[in-house]
This record gives structure tokens, C-alpha cells and sequence, in this order.
């Protein structure tokens, strides 16, 4: 599994207010499909914490140090996920002179060449209650088995 942590905050002295480019890494936690399934949510949960928790200034310096000397490093695709928590980003407050945004998000699913993402963006359901959705985006086949998991556990 991997993430996207900003590090903006990692460095001291920070990185000055108004500095427009992105500063991320992308971590990964490793682990089999059986743990994943045999081990309740938190496991993975504090997968994704324990990387997160991890990128430091000195993990920048050495990724930015990686990248020179090795060029921008392909990762492998394959049987990876990508989680992207977009709930802090403030799309959703945007506003380019038309009013406050509805959405703020993906506007088509995927990653890229991702084959399995899962965005977690702020929303609302019908009753204006605010929570987090979670969108979730896989190759066809394994969408319609996870829709029919969901689909038996709602029945």
C-alpha cells in the first residue's frame, strides 16, 4: 500500500508561506493480501501510519538525493494500492467567483496506471451530515466482486 504524505512541515527551517510546487513522498507499507484479510482494518491503518510517521527531512534529503543520482525512480504497480486522504487539501473551499465548491476531488477515477486507488475526500450525505467518502477505484472484475461483497453484507 501506498501513500502520499505532504512533507511541507518536515523540514526546519519550514518551507516559507506561499512556496507554490508540491513537496510529497510516497511511502509504502508492505504486507500480503492474506495478513490484510485476516487482520482487522487497524493493521492496516497502522501500516499506513508507521510510513507516514516516517518521512521526516532527512527522508526527503535522501529521496531528493535518490532522484539525482538515479534519475525520478519507477515503483512497481503491480499488486500495489494507492491511498490518497485528500480530507485536509481544502478543495472544497475553493472558489474561482462562482460560490463555494460542492465537490472537491477526482473528477474520474484512477491514478494514472494505478490499477487500485482509494481517495478519501470530504463530503455530504443528503442529511448535510459531513463525513468522509471513500472512492475507491479498481479494475472492472474486481469492482463488481467488491460490489457484490458489499452488496451480500448490506442484504
Amino acid at each position: 500500500m501506498m501513500c502520499i504524505v505532504d512533507a511541507r512541515d518536515k523540514f526546519d527551517p519550514p518551507i516559507p508561506f506561499g512556496y507554490y510546487g508540491n513537496c510529497f513522498a510516497f511511502p509504502a507499507a508492505i504486507t500480503t493480501a492474506g495478513e490484510l484479510c485476516e487482520k482487522p482494518l487497524e493493521f492496516a491503518v497502522d501500516l499506513i501510519k508507521k510510513v507516514r510517521d516516517e518521512v521526516s527531512e532527512e527522508y526527503m534529503h535522501s529521496v531528493a538525493d535518490l532522484m539525482v543520482a538515479k534519475g525520478k525512480p519507477l515503483f512497481t504497480i503491480v499488486r500495489s494500492c494507492l491511498v490518497l486522504d485528500t480530507t485536509y487539501a481544502g478543495l472544497r473551499d475553493l472558489n474561482f467567483g462562482w460560490g463555494k465548491a460542492v465537490y472537491g476531488g477526482i473528477a474520474k477515477p484512477g491514478a494514472g496506471t494505478f490499477p487500485s486507488v482509494h481517495f478519501h475526500v470530504p463530503g455530504q450525505n443528503a442529511k448535510g451530515e459531513e463525513g468522509i467518502l471513500v472512492l475507491i477505484s479498481l479494475p472492472t472484475k474486481l469492482m463488481l466482486a467488491f460490489a457484490k461483497e458489499l452488496d451480500d453484507l448490506i442484504a
